[in-house]
């Protein structure tokens, strides 16, 4: 029998990163590793979902998804005018990635990608045939935007453009100028911009972090469900966009997953109403109390550079002068406490923890102990 060889598109291509990390932690370990929200899912989305389950057929739903779903998205973003067909829901953000990266990128096209960026960026743009090609966000300005090296990295084989705001790892977001810069940038290029929006609704800013899709016509929109209503493993999530992508999308959506969970997407329903909006903000506030704890934490008990998140529940932390940020963490590891490396986020990013605060505090007081314990053992 011959041994088994994956295609192409799969060859070099492992388990993430994050997941190696995280996949050996031990029990009793603190966790800053994954993004995912420790707080319950709100109670008005849980009695949506047993509503759903107790008194109601869940057979499949149209692929594109539930039509009142897709409305009550569509009127999410007033400013874009969208129709139904430009917006499908989708199995989580992440499959929303992949079905609008493989219907947009072909053989040889460049996808510029921030670094640091997601790790599934580049991976995804590789099994399309793409070519991941990175502008930088400096870590010496504290992971923000620089318009120069990006307008750099554009050429003629710019095919795509991702940008993400709330930024994972960093938690930095785009500003108004960045967003009118990365316009003007972009104007009469034929460039697609894909936005991941995931993280917009966890922000601590005085305003909503802007989309680059009011200014820009060629934007296609990913967001959910998943941290804003720590609704993580109910897998909703959506696009919204040009009517061509999304129907090239929908097609391969429907070949990848049939259709979204239908009690998701029912239960989802619920995450427009009052009571969703208030358990929103208060999931919001939860975060920005933690986020100014660790800050000052770190900076209390560790002594170390720890970048201020303008959003999502992430802090990137300077462990340069311990060693490297692989190095680093493994040794916080054997110390109890997980924490990812940024080396796989970008090259900016090494030198860095990417350290989440998904954790109530009396975990984080204990996460940094254990921290600074670990620090202890690598000195300067």
């Amino acid at each position: 029998m011959k041994d088994f060889v994956p295609p192409n598109f799969l060859r070099g291509v492992g388990k993430s990163p994050i997941r190696k990390i995280t996949d050996r932690a031990k029990p009793g370990d603190i966790s800053f590793g994954l993004g995912e929200p420790d707080v319950p899912t709100p109670d008005v989305i849980r009695r949506a979902a047993i509503r759903a389950i107790s008194e109601e057929h869940n057979g499949y739903t149209l692929q594109a998804g539930l039509p009142e779903l897709r409305q009550c998205v569509a009127k999410a973003y007033p400013e874009l005018n969208l129709s139904l067909d430009q917006v499908v829901i989708t199995a989580g953000s992440q499959e929303a990635m992949y079905l609008v990266l493989m219907s947009l990128v072909s053989e040889g096209d460049e996808v510029l990608i921030p670094d640091p960026g997601f790790v599934a960026y580049p991976t995804i743009v590789e099994m399309a045939g793409g070519v991941p090609v990175y502008y930088r966000l400096p870590a010496a300005r504290d992971f923000e935007f620089d318009v120069d090296d990006f307008r750099a990295k554009l050429s003629a084989r710019t095919k795509v453009v991702i940008c993400t705001s709330p930024s994972n790892p960093t938690g930095r977001t785009l500003t108004s100028d960045d967003i009118a810069a990365i316009t003007e940038a972009l104007r009469d290029t034929g460039v697609f911009v894909i936005s991941d929006e995931i993280y917009r609704e966890l922000y601590y800013t005085a305003e909503r972090p802007g989309s680059i899709s009011s200014s820009y016509e060629r934007t296609v929109v990913i967001s959910g469900l998943s941290k804003s209503m720590s609704m993580t493993g109910w897998r909703l999530g959506w696009i919204c966009g040009p009517t061509d992508v999304l129907a090239s999308a929908l097609v391969l959506h429907g070949y990848v997953t049939t259709c979204a969970s239908t009690v998701s997407q029912k239960a989802a329903l619920a995450a427009w109403g009052p009571e969703a909006e208030q358990a929103r903000v208060s999931i919001r506030n939860t975060f920005r109390e933690r986020r100014d704890h660790l800050l000052n934490l770190i900076a209390r008990e560790l002594g170390v550079r720890a970048v201020t998140p303008d959003g999502a529940f992430y802090t990137m932390v300077d462990i340069s002068r311990f060693g490297s940020s692989l190095d680093v963490a493994d040794r916080l590891l054997d110390h109890g406490v997980v924490t990812v490396p940024g080396s796989p986020f970008g090259k900016e990013a090494e030198g860095f923890l990417r350290v989440s605060f998904c954790a109530d505090k009396s975990k984080l007081n204990e996460g940094v102990r254990r921290m600074k314990a670990g620090l202890g053992t690598l000195g300067d």
